[in-house]
């Protein structure tokens, strides 16, 4: 889309807003009644686009992104009458006689970018959020995952004008069109580097933005665990989309003592879950695809390290011996390879891992409970899982963003409520009713009734 049609967007989507019928939750209610609808009639175009994509299976194509767009709608659609209520707050009685609430209003004109890991649940989660706050919204779904981003648009457009929902199709330059546009919030999905781009963006017009982005998120494997568990749950939480998964396992530390132990169940897992290549997802396109192979050469490969060029597939994989400063050692993996680490002072680990930047995820394998509490109260980052991995993404009642470099701010059921609305503060006095005392001129008495309620 050429940037004059952009602009011409934004202003029609802002004329849209300004007519106020987006304030109406019975409005807001039925559009997300007709947006399921739609998206079960093309339930099947959906997990089609997502095999054509990434390879996703049909019951990881529902389980990951379409189920949890049902879930979403279905939980706003339960709450939106509490989330909106205005909330009263108690008033000081020296501000007598006045009431004092808190109102949820929509920004506006919302502008989505969403990536292509997971590009239905990430495009639909946060639009149908900034909808049931009351905004219009523009969404631009990734280039990479174009057979998704295509039946998305076909979906949008059954249920909704381009004045109040329209999707962007394009590459970076339609991205850098839209990042300069006057819209009133920015929620952006992607990488550290080009998030940094958004906020020097955002900043030309002052918009509040969401940032969610990535990083390296480790997982810990300490002396006292059920390597069993931690096995299983590893080789889930780092394979699965072929690994391509912004809070997969990035590296695993073990303590020395049970490393050849978990490396052992960590290949017994990787037989049971993917028997052959066949059964992994695949990698978006061929330039990733490079970038996540030519990571093999910076470590010794212990486990794996198959790959069909044709079908961009790469097996899952473990390493050791990680060349220290290389690209596997420093930047995030974003596919199916797992460094291997060991450790031998859990405090020394977690004050080494404190001074890098902060994930978006960690998770710890434990069953010593000072470590898991030391772990849940110290650790900087965005969210984590203890004796699991991923699954905190599956709760919408907890909320989900990154600390520092992973992120800005979060979003999920009401906090996504809360991310796309203005808290407006409002105090409401009587015109009845007016007492002097603020009021010049200033005498002892008025003084001292001031000194009795401030003090």
């Amino acid at each position: 889309m050429e940037p004059q049609k952009i602009k011409s967007l934004v202003e029609k989507q802002k004329a849209m807003f300004n007519t106020h019928r987006t304030l109406s939750l019975a409005f807001r209610k039925e559009k997300l009644k007709q947006l399921k609808k739609e998206i079960q009639r093309q339930q099947k175009q959906v997990e089609e686009a997502l095999w054509l994509d990434l390879g996703k299976e049909k019951m990881e194509a529902y389980m990951c992104e379409i189920g949890l767009v049902y879930e979403s709608i279905d939980f706003m659609l339960k709450h939106l009458d509490r989330l909106a209520k205005p909330k009263r707050v108690p008033t000081p009685l020296f501000l007598f006689p006045s009431c004092s609430k808190i109102i949820s209003i929509p920004y506006g004109c919302v502008l989505i970018v969403s990536p292509w890991n997971y590009p239905f649940l990430l495009s639909m989660q946060p639009m149908i959020e900034a909808l049931v706050a009351g905004n219009t919204v523009i969404l631009k779904p990734s280039n990479y995952s174009a057979h998704t981003s295509r039946v998305i648009e076909e979906i949008v457009h059954q249920v909704f004008p381009a004045s109040y929902v329209e999707v962007v199709q394009g590459g970076r330059q339609e991205n850098q069109a839209l990042f300069h546009q006057n819209v009133d919030s920015i929620f952006f999905t992607g990488s550290p580097k080009v998030g940094q781009e958004v906020m020097k963006a955002a900043s030309e017009h002052l918009v509040p933005i969401t940032l969610e982005l990535g990083g390296k998120s480790p997982c810990i494997v300490d002396q006292e665990v059920n390597l069993v568990l931690a096995a299983k749950k590893i080789v889930f939480g780092k394979f699965l989309n072929a690994g391509q998964t912004c809070v997969a396992v990035d590296h695993v530390y073990v303590h020395r003592s049970q490393k050849r132990a978990l490396l052992q169940q960590i290949e017994h897992q990787i037989r049971l879950q993917y028997p052959n290549l066949k059964a992994m997802g695949k990698i978006i396109d061929q330039k990733h695809f490079e970038r996540v192979r030519s990571l093999l050469a910076d470590g010794e490969i212990v486990y794996g390290g198959e790959y069909d060029e044709d079908s961009l597939q790469i097996a899952p994989t473990l390493i050791e011996n990680v060349k220290k400063d290389s690209a596997l050692d420093l930047e995030e993996i974003f596919g199916p390879l797992l460094p291997i680490y060991e450790y031998e002072d859990f405090d020394d680990l977690l004050n080494t891992l404190a001074n890098k930047p902060h994930p978006l995820a960690a998770y710890l394998f434990s069953k010593n409970k000072a470590h898991i509490q030391q772990f849940e109260n110290t650790f900087p980052c965005g969210g984590s899982c203890v004796n699991n991995t991923i699954l905190h993404l599956a709760n919408i009642h907890l909320p989900f963003g990154g600390l520092q470099s992973s992120g800005l701010g979060h979003y999920h059921g009401k906090y996504g409520f809360e991310r796309f609305s203005h808290q407006k503060s409002v105090l409401r006095s009587s015109s009845l009713l007016d007492l002097p005392i603020p009021y010049r001129p200033y005498t002892k008495g008025k003084e001292a009734i001031i000194q009795l309620f401030l003090k």
